[in-house]
């Protein structure tokens, strides 16, 4: 099978399903009402609360939720083979991801902007919104810290992308005071906006940043607070925008190459059921496979980022389905499109890397083994820089191939793509957790007095999760609990789709076959990341703050599901789907 074939079916896939169920879910399940005034507008506060233009808030929303993780994902997935990391991106993608993203957004909606983890507490008990709001800031808090460490390294490796990032977000506030403060034409301060960008590379290219990575981590803390603090038109939705044509040409070019390229699949589509991947020891297709492809396929941070920023920002109901639903289709197409290059290029990257391969004892011929390949391939993309060395490298390779472009360009822009994806996950992140931070004081509001003003400052509220993750990642201290960074952010999907089934349950007209297949696939997901947790837990070398971390997550979920449970039986079977429907 060569890479057209694949690409298209895939393309195929993804509009048949957004055409059929994802319209299926915003008519018979949301019904998605646009004379209804969403909170952009009964709450319009110019700061978070701002109607915006679809095309704006979908490169918002879209390049917030990607990140560098539908990346690095598919490309760890890899030493499962092609085959078997594209059928999960596929099909969890369109059956858990889409509606997950979309039902959390218009539950948000619904709610007046509250997050998904505020819902919570009233789908089922007040404890399981305060649980689901710690639980899900400690884990934004390690994402970040994640990210702030990969991309001091991306930009200590590539001083000219790092410093086209700094003219670019200069680019974006200039273009955020064009189209929002002074609302000049949209057209032409998109064209302005797009010159700036480019002439934001042009300056990157001739002067270099270097600095050392602990400078990066000084002026990360500052982007993130600032970011996360100021009016979202000024830097956020504006420098989103902007990314979203860099990361939409990167997307289009890549799929457009891999169409014209034709190439084979020069590596496995399965290699075996148990490589070695987490920590160095086999594992299992399941149920580890949505530990490692988290957002290319499901994440529960998007949950927390659609209901934390974007549903304060819909114009009006019928956007969000493609928003919400076309924006995690797109990421997925995004991953299918990175696991199709790697599987295509990917060995002819390592052939160049033969030297240090056979210092690592890795033989570059022997990859193209299934076995061999299952067993190595973790330990081999060290030789090529890591998940995102084997992407940018074979991407490189791929517009070489398609367009006659040089290799090394294309290794450059897709650098450049990484840390426009990073970047804008880590303010988004930031952003929610600051409003994360304010729910968990609001039923302190009252008895705090003045000092509820002062602990819930936006600036302050914006400083403190910063400071915690530069803290993390400033001795690299992450790296222990990354592994069990991905089980948090797959359990907070599933409680996430477990909370808006229950939305959908009581407060939507929708059929008993629609509720009933939410409520499958949130169990499916719950019981695969619950199970994974115990592997995790007894079958990898880890530290005791590892496990400790583990052991919480394990427990946070039964208590999640025994919360449920006991709201579910509390539902009187009868009515919209199952019950009576109550509007909030």
């Amino acid at each position: 099978m060569n890479t057209s074939i694949l690409l298209v079916l895939g393309i195929v896939i993804y509009a048949v399903c957004y055409l059929w169920y994802g319209r299926s879910l915003a008519r018979k399940v949301v019904k998605a009402d646009d004379s209804k005034p969403t909170p952009a507008h009964t709450k319009y506060d110019n700061v978070d609360f701002v109607p915006t233009h679809p095309a704006v808030l979908f490169g918002h929303h879209f390049a917030s939720i990607a990140g560098g993780a539908p990346i690095l994902g598919p490309a760890l997935a890899m030493a499962w083979g092609w085959w078997a990391g594209l059928l999960w991106i596929w099909f969890g993608n369109i059956l858990i991801g889409a509606v997950h993203d979309y039902l959390s957004i218009m539950a948000s909606v619904r709610y007046e902007g509250k997050s998904i983890q505020w819902i919570a507490g009233k789908m089922m008990r007040q404890r399981t919104s305060y649980l689901f709001q710690v639980f899900a800031y400690l884990t934004l808090v390690l994402a970040l810290a994640a990210f702030a460490t990969s991309l001091a390294y991306l930009f200590i490796a590539r001083p000219d992308v790092a410093s086209m990032s700094i003219w670019f977000i200069v680019a974006a506030i200039i273009t955020g005071f064009l189209l929002f403060k002074w609302r000049i034409n949209f057209a032409l301060g998109s064209v302005i906006g797009i010159i700036l960008t480019i002439g934001a590379i042009w300056l990157g290219s001739l002067a270099p940043l270097n600095i050392s990575y602990k400078g990066w981590m000084v002026i990360f803390f500052v982007y993130m607070m600032a970011a996360s603090a100021l009016p979202v038109w000024m830097l956020l939705q504006p420098r989103d925008y902007l990314n979203s044509f860099i990361l939409v040409l990167g997307l289009v070019a890549g799929a457009v190459a891999l169409i014209f390229a034709g190439a084979k699949m020069e590596l496995a589509g399965f290699t075996s059921w148990s490589p070695n991947i987490v920590g160095g020891v086999p594992s299992p297709y399941w149920p580890v496979v949505p530990l490692i492809i988290a957002c290319g396929s499901l994440s529960g941070i998007h949950g927390l980022i659609g209901s934390g920023t974007t549903s304060k920002q819909l114009d009006k109901e019928t956007q969000g389905l493609i928003v919400g639903y076309g924006g995690m289709l797109t990421e997925g197409l995004l991953s299918s499109v990175v696991t199709i290059t790697i599987a295509a290029f990917g060995l002819l990257v390592f052939k160049e890397a033969a030297g240090k391969l056979t210092e690592m004892g890795i033989v570059a011929d022997s990859l193209k083994e299934p076995l061999y390949l299952g067993k190595n391939y973790v330990k081999a993309i060290g030789a090529v820089g890591g998940p995102l060395g084997i992407f940018t490298q074979s991407y490189g390779k791929l517009i070489q191939q398609a367009f006659g472009i040089s290799a090394q360009v294309g290794t450059i822009f897709s650098s450049l793509w990484v840390s426009a994806f990073t970047l804008t996950s880590m303010d988004t992140g930031n952003r929610v957790l600051r409003f994360a931070w304010e729910e968990i004081w609001e039923p302190l509001k009252d008895s705090l007095g003045d000092f509820h003003g002062v602990i819930t400052n936006r600036w302050l509220a914006s400083a403190i999760p910063s400071a915690l993750s530069i803290l993390l990642a400033w001795n690299k201290a992450y790296n222990v609990l990354w592994p069990a960074f991905g089980g948090a952010n797959q359990m907070l999907a599933a409680v996430t789709l477990l909370t808006v089934a229950l939305w959908v349950l009581r407060w939507t007209a929708a059929s008993k076959g629609h509720v009933r297949f939410i409520m499958a696939c949130a169990g499916a997901l719950w019981l695969t990341v619950f199970v994974g947790l115990w592997w995790f837990l007894f079958a990898v070398p880890s530290t005791p703050l590892v496990q400790g971390f583990v052991v919480l997550e394990i427990v946070l979920a039964l208590i999640f599901a025994y919360d449920f449970f006991r709201s579910l039986r509390s539902i009187s079977p009868k009515g919209a789907g199952f019950s009576e429907a109550v509007k909030p």
